[in-house]
């Protein structure tokens, strides 16, 4: 297992952040024209061509850009593996505001990187980019998914992401409560964007009493007037005494001072890379009893979805993966229990062992 460390703006040393990680490659792209600044970062690929989506966001320092797209790249090689798909792991970000730097030409430029990666890397939309965003991608290159239905394409990933982690969800409760069924069950949702608002659908059909937060206003008034859920301001939500916790907005929410707030016995949500650190964290979750669901099994499900775009999109076919995310994340219960780990290392044991396996068979992609 791979302990997470985060690259501080005074000592760099991208090589050896590269090496830590186990990364094959790292893509700088710039181009004054368009104010493109991107990075493609591409962890594995043993089972196949590294997927990953493109993130667009105002980082405050180049070192953070690259902390970032190096963890959500390794995730993506972890996500690809658990959920059986024959891909790799990448990840790509863009660093600017999206209110400013988004255009045709930015990301048309863009697409002309993936493109200079021969199908090494396949991009998909992200946090702050969209199925439109993409369409300019695929003007310039054909390695995209994500792409709208009118084109062939899946649409937007989102809502079987939600599935996919609601699926997760309701294995936890299954193994906490011996019952998978949310009625009446407290939740309490950080994050109201795509993802977080199709998982408040799936709840609040079945009956489960909603807390949110938000940095989004009218995200939260949306969620609010059409799911009858409790607006809860900023980090009050950790305190809140509930059956489940859903992170669903940006990563590295759980660490020290977060874990020793909550008040509930499960977490399980959407956002990518939550436990700040993966040793220490994950531990700290075991010792206080609260069951965690490692967020790269549970918000397989928009991979999942792209893949099946990859090969020729069935929306029932991506569905019907997705819903194998319950079986496996009891799977991963079982297997934490049984190795004396926590359940983050466990699913990162069950994803390395196929890739390892695999490398028996084939070299990289």
């Amino acid at each position: 297992m791979i302990e997470v460390k985060e690259i501080s703006s005074s000592s760099f040393g991208l090589f050896n952040q590269l090496a830590q990680r186990d990364h094959e490659q790292i893509v700088m792209c710039q181009d004054n024209a368009t104010g493109l600044k991107a990075i493609i970062a591409i962890h594995n690929t043993v089972l196949g061509p590294g997927l990953g989506g493109t993130r667009l966001w105002n980082y405050k320092t180049e070192a953070e850009a690259i902390n970032d797209v190096l963890r959500l790249s390794r995730g993506m090689t972890y996500k690809a593996s658990i959920s059986g798909l024959n891909l790799g792991g990448a990840k790509a970000v863009i660093i600017g505001d999206a209110k400013q730097v988004k255009s045709e030409a930015l990301f048309r430029k863009f697409g002309r990187f993936v493109e200079n990666l021969s199908g090494k890397y396949i991009t998909a939309e992200d946090v702050n980019t969209t199925t439109k965003d993409m369409e300019y991608v695929a003007m310039e290159t054909d390695h995209v998914v994500g792409l709208p239905e009118s084109m062939g394409g899946g649409g937007d990933p989102s809502p079987v992401t939600a599935y996919g982690t609601y699926m997760g969800m309701k294995a936890s409760a299954k193994k906490a409560w011996g019952n998978d069924s949310l009625s009446g069950k407290t939740v309490a949702v950080q994050g109201i964007g795509k993802v977080g608002y199709h998982l408040l659908e799936y709840l609040h059909k079945e009956g489960a009493k909603l807390y949110i937060s938000d940095i989004n206003e009218e995200a939260l008034k949306r969620a609010a007037e059409d799911f009858g859920a409790i607006v809860v301001n900023g980090d009050d939500l950790f305190e809140l005494e509930v059956d489940i916790f859903a992170p669903c907005a940006m990563g590295a929410i759980l660490n020290t001072e977060n874990i020793n707030r909550l008040k509930c016995q499960i977490i399980a949500g959407a956002a990518n890379n939550q436990l700040a650190d993966e040793v220490e964290h994950g531990k700290m979750l075991v010792d206080r009893g609260i069951y965690y669901a490692p967020d790269f099994l549970i918000n397989a499900g928009g991979l999942i979805n792209v893949y099946s775009e990859y090969i020729g999109y069935n929306r029932e076919r991506a569905y019907g993966a997705t819903e194998k995310i319950y079986d496996t994340t009891l799977d991963i219960y079982a297997l934490a229990e049984e190795k004396g780990m926590t359940t983050q290392a466990a699913a990162i044991f069950m994803a390395e062992k196929r890739v390892n396996d695999m490398m028996l068979v084939k070299s990289t992609y």
